[in-house]
């Protein structure tokens, strides 16, 4: 699967006594199924995974799903402290059509989790998970750095495409693209533009289509009109070889992780920001380093001060300030008071969508 370019790592609206708020959580898929990002990661760190029970889980990963254009690549964050429940919910992505699965670390018995242990729980995912898996650093709010070395390791596995490090380090960016750049290719399947084909791409009918009223001629004229979905044109493809793909979960270092060899960026700054995380990308693709670093430059402190010190308080009221819907954080994370709000509301001025 090409995991590349910008995504965005939405949220999970709540209703203000905690209920999953699904009419949101569509309204938003729906709004960034027009942007220009490559796709979602939906119950990541920024969708409050781990305050979620396994019904709501469940609940969220579907309506998500069937929200979400077929065009955009989405990723299931699945991790949990065991290989057993992290294989039923990949198993469960899969069944909703998911393209990959992110996987983060076990770490609540951090103190028997030896090289061996991480490596094992990986590894064991990987061989029984029915979507390709993506390994999730995430030291901030995982207590475990993966060593580069293991990663190394892990990226020989033929179901392990990549890495999200949200370690906010390009040095440690620099160091996974050189120590995996000699794992073994692997051919995906993208379109005529080399951009991601998706599996909700190849399913023979989409939602609209098994709900349209369209009537053929042979039906009209022979006086019986039954309802049938008009055919779907076939989706033209071609091959492609990628390696490891290495992306970064910080907003700061679009640029630089790009120029050091990552495919693409996680970000949960992209939840109330696409366009602008976006164009800082685009300007790269474009190979206008000038610009690129001047809208770099642009959502720099955003970036670290809304997703990175305020979290998901802060990312919510970004997206509520922005247009989509953002809602309370799920207890115990606390909203954001009065003078956080209009700091939040203060760097955003200028990145509006």
């Amino acid at each position: 699967m090409l995991i590349e370019g910008v995504f965005a790592a939405i949220t999970t609206p709540f209703y203000p006594d905690e209920r999953i708020y699904f009419r949101k959580l569509e309204a938003n898929l729906a709004r960034y199924s027009r942007s220009l990002l490559a796709g979602m990661v939906v119950l990541g760190s920024t969708g409050e995974a781990v305050t979620l029970n396994d019904e709501e889980t469940r609940d969220v990963l579907k309506v998500a799903a069937e929200a979400t254009a077929p065009q955009k690549v989405l990723i299931a964050g699945i991790g949990q402290e065991s290989v057993k429940s992290t294989i039923e919910r990949a198993d469960l992505a899969a069944q909703y059509k998911y393209d990959a699965v992110l996987v983060r670390t076990p770490t609540y018995y951090l103190s028997n989790m030896s090289v061996q242990a991480i490596s094992g729980f990986y590894r064991s995912v990987a061989d029984r998970s029915p979507l390709p898996v993506l390994l999730y650093n995430m030291p901030r709010c995982v207590p475990y750095d993966i060593p580069i070395e293991m990663i190394a390791e892990l990226a020989q596995h033929p179901n392990i495409i990549g890495i999200k490090d949200s370690s906010g380090s390009l040095d440690r960016i620099q160091q996974t693209v050189a120590a995996t750049k000699d794992t073994p290719r692997r051919t995906v399947t993208v379109t005529p533009i080399f951009e991601a084909v998706t599996a909700r791409m190849l399913q023979p009918a989409s939602r609209e289509a098994e709900s349209s009223t369209f009537v053929s001629a042979e039906g009209l004229a022979g006086g019986s009109a039954i309802a049938t979905a008009p055919p779907q044109p076939a989706i033209k493809t071609r091959s492609r070889e990628v390696g490891f793909q290495v992306l970064s979960g910080s907003g700061a270092i679009i640029l630089d992780a790009m120029q050091a060899g990552a495919s693409g960026v996680i970000l949960g700054f992209a939840a109330p920001a696409p366009q602008a995380c976006q164009e800082v990308y685009l300007a790269w693709k474009d190979h206008d380093l000038e610009l690129a670093a001047e809208k770099q430059q642009r959502i720099a402190e955003a970036s670290q001060k809304v997703a990175g010190k305020y979290g998901v308080p802060g990312v919510k009221h970004a997206c509520e300030f922005n247009g989509y819907y953002g809602g309370y954080p799920r207890l115990p994370l606390l909203p954001l008071n009065a003078e956080q709000k209009a700091d939040v509301e203060a760097l955003l001025a200028d990145i509006r969508n």
